[in-house]
């Protein structure tokens, strides 16, 4: 399993996968044309379009930060019958050298499933933590929105991947940007969810972004090119406007969540309008 890697300053950063899954193509796409989108993005014979499960591993010298735990292997039968999960999370950190035991902190951008999924597994019928040294993190809003278990969205939210981390102190509930630690930090960036929060990894004058499902795939840089699944998609271009108007200047390498064959990319502008991706060698 190939675990792409990539120096930013004095971090490393590891993209560990959990393998693929099944979205609907239309749904990834929301209101533009199949006519269009299906020039960047390609569907099987039911229209499903097969999507990534990217994890950033990043080692400072000091802590191992893992953002993000993919889907994980808690869906009931009938979900996995939909989404055709491989659950390989565990096997990218076999190839990477690294153990669950290892991980000191754990960032969520958000609480969907596809998302938190390793946070938790099963034992003895009881969701406990994946990764039992670690300190979780996520947005006190987003969990409060998944409690609520609206007809719209209650689907995308498994209780059990965070409920007993919160319970037991483990999970810390955020409030709006903040510091981890020196070089990690999370920012707002509302549309997909009100609270969904990118990931800001910063050292050595260089920064990189998990910004999940803000532009899940390479696919979806072009400004309009929201998700059917977006909750707010005129914030969602709001969001991005923001983004770009910092992360092309800048240089920010920008890591898709859901993009199985360019995991991560530098984002261009070659005329106003226009945005391109610049994808690094070997990724």
């Amino acid at each position: 399993m190939l675990t792409p890697k990539h120096t930013l300053g004095d971090f490393e950063l590891t993209i560990l996968s959990d393998g693929t899954y099944f979205l609907d193509g239309g749904s990834m796409f929301g209101v533009v044309p199949k006519s269009l989108w299906s020039k960047k993005a390609q569907v099987n014979e039911r229209n499903l379009m097969d999507c990534g499960l990217n994890s950033v591993l990043v080692r400072t010298g000091e802590k191992n930060v893992l953002i993000e735990t993919g889907i994980g292997n808690k869906l009931s039968d009938k979900l996995k019958a939909i989404y055709e999960p491989q659950e390989l999370l565990m096997k990218s950190f076999e190839a990477a050298g690294v153990s669950p035991d290892e991980i000191d902190i754990v960032i969520n951008s958000h609480l969907h499933f596809d998302h938190c999924g390793w946070n938790t597994t099963y034992k003895d019928g009881k969701a406990v933590p994946t990764f039992p040294n670690a300190k979780y993190y996520a947005q006190r809003g987003e969990w409060e929105h998944g409690r609520k278990q609206l007809e719209r969205d209650k689907i995308s939210y498994m209780s059990d991947n965070y409920d007993p981390l919160i319970n037991s102190g483990q999970m810390q509930l955020l409030t709006g940007d903040a510091q981890i630690l020196p070089g990690i930090s999370v920012a707002a960036y509302p549309g997909h969810t009100r609270n969904m929060q990118g990931v800001m990894i910063e050292s050595g004058g260089k920064t990189a972004c998990y910004i999940s499902d803000l532009i899940p795939t390479a696919a979806h840089i072009d400004l309009t090119w929201v998700m059917a699944y977006d909750l707010f998609p005129l914030e969602t271009i709001e969001s991005r406007k923001r983004y770009y108007s910092r992360a092309i200047p800048e240089q920010w390498l920008t890591i898709f969540t859901h993009d199985h064959t360019m995991p991560w990319a530098y984002l261009e502008s070659p005329k106003p309008g226009k945005i391109t991706v610049k994808e690094i060698p070997g990724s």
